[in-house]
């Protein structure tokens, strides 16, 4: 029995996913909790996993397609199965049974989803006996064009040429001339891992192409898409949206530095214990220094100032191509030891693409800490509807007044970006510096 494999809803406020990449493709095997596709929302990039076994029929939502949750996306059947084949407007959440049969009988097996297209192009499509299904548009959002039906050449048949099954299926999906193609199998056959790499070689030359030290090729036009696309937009609606202002404070880190040290050979061979690090430190003091200016742990919204109970405390994660916050939850009830094992794991899952919904959604404040880049101090840029984040420096030795004598300490530059709506300048720089003195001073973190 077919099994109909839908955008998933993760989270009360989802509307929508992004289908980024396909793991699979029509005609393979597929096993129960096997990735299938990866999903982007604007809040979490995940994989989504197969929940049945069989064989995946049809991909019905291409990569690079946005669709309404619980729309129809990929088909799976059992083997030897030809179950009735899907269009993208499919969701079943939506089409109660009533309605469908009032819509009339359904379409007979093997019938084609709709394929967007110019009315000239349909007609002389129809004209012509060519298939939409198998001519890729060019036209926006993949509509086939009247120039894409002039250009189309049909694929070869398979007597016609030294191809597997798969491949000729996957080609004439993709309007490809099998002709065009080498094979890389046995006696010079063509497979379908042939007919991919013909599908996409903007990738192939991008591996071949010159890049620079980040991996970014050192010329071309890199495409503003995925996580950086949601960033991107993000990051502006932050900026226009609300009132931000940055204040700034240099504080001693030696004592902070001589209590990590402590901490760390107390615990040194322990199992199951988190090697404690600076921004363990400043996590504890932020979350304790937050139940003192409660204005700062705050949403604001169309409803108001929403002053949160507890601390949920997001911890800024870099990617290889992006940014994600996932939160630690009840930051301020926990302890030091607590607090750095949960960091670490969520920063384990943010890496490795581990991370759901639920954490990295409901934070109330964050901090990004760029010390691990040898930056001394920057603006952050609020994460919406948060009202403030704390940027942190790296800890550098400095000369230092003690007492009227010059020494040497270790100094530390933390920024404050707050919603100027929310907040006057004198609370915000009243937290900035209690937060300094209990960083100067540990002790007074749990005072």
């Amino acid at each position: 029995m077919a099994t109909d494999i839908v955008m998933p809803k993760w989270g009360l406020t989802m509307k929508a996913g992004k289908v980024s990449r396909w793991f699979k493709t029509q005609g393979d095997v597929v096993q129960k909790d096997e990735a299938l596709f990866e999903v982007e929302t604007d809040k979490i990039t995940n994989k989504v996993e197969s929940p049945v076994d069989g064989i995946l029929f049809q991909i019905v939502v291409p990569a690079g397609e946005t669709v309404p949750v619980q729309t129809v996306v990929a088909v799976i059947s059992d083997v030897g199965e030809t179950p009735e084949r899907r269009s993208a407007s499919s969701s079943p959440a939506e089409e109660p049974p009533a309605k469908a049969a009032a819509a009339g009988p359904a379409a007979p097996a093997g019938k084609a989803a709709f394929v967007p297209a110019t009315p000239i192009a349909r007609r002389l499509a129809k004209e012509r006996g060519i298939d939409l299904a198998l001519v890729k548009g060019s036209g926006p959002k993949g509509r086939v064009t009247e120039q894409d039906v002039l250009d189309y050449q049909p694929p070869a048949p398979a007597a016609e040429v030294n191809a597997s099954p798969q491949a000729i299926t996957l080609a004439a999906e993709a309007g490809i001339d099998l002709k065009q193609i080498s094979g890389s199998g046995e006696g010079g056959r063509i497979t379908k891992i042939d007919v991919l790499r013909a599908m996409q070689p903007t990738a192939a030359q991008a591996e071949s192409a010159p890049a620079g030290d980040s991996g970014v090729p050192l010329s071309g036009v890199v495409p503003m898409t995925g996580m950086r696309k949601i960033i991107a937009d993000n990051m502006m609606a932050s900026l226009h949206q609300s009132a931000q202002l940055t204040v700034f404070v240099t504080c001693e880190a030696t004592a902070m530095t001589a209590f990590r040290d402590r901490v760390r050979l107390k615990f040194a061979g322990a199992a199951n214990v988190p090697k404690v690090s600076y921004n363990d430190i400043i996590a504890l003091a932020v979350s304790r220094t937050l139940k003192d200016f409660p204005i700062l742990n705050s949403w604001l919204t169309d409803e108001g100032i929403v002053i949160h109970a507890h601390v949920q405390l997001g911890i800024a994660v870099a990617l290889d191509d992006g940014l994600v916050v996932p939160h630690v939850k009840d930051a301020d009830t926990k302890g030091l030891l607590q607090l750095a094992g949960e960091i670490r794991v969520l920063a384990e899952k943010a890496k490795t693409g581990g991370l759901t919904l639920d954490e990295i959604q409901g934070g109330t404040f964050t901090i990004t800490n760029v010390s691990m880049l040898g930056v001394d101090g920057f603006t952050p840029i609020l994460n919406p509807p948060e009202t403030a984040i704390l940027g942190v420096g790296r800890a550098v030795d400095q000369p230092v007044v003690r007492d009227g004598v010059v020494g040497v300490g270790k100094m530390m530059t933390l920024s404050l970006t707050f919603d100027h709506r929310v907040t006057d300048g004198a609370p915000a720089m009243r937290f900035l510096r209690a937060l300094a003195d209990r960083l100067e001073d540990p002790a007074m973190i749990v005072v």
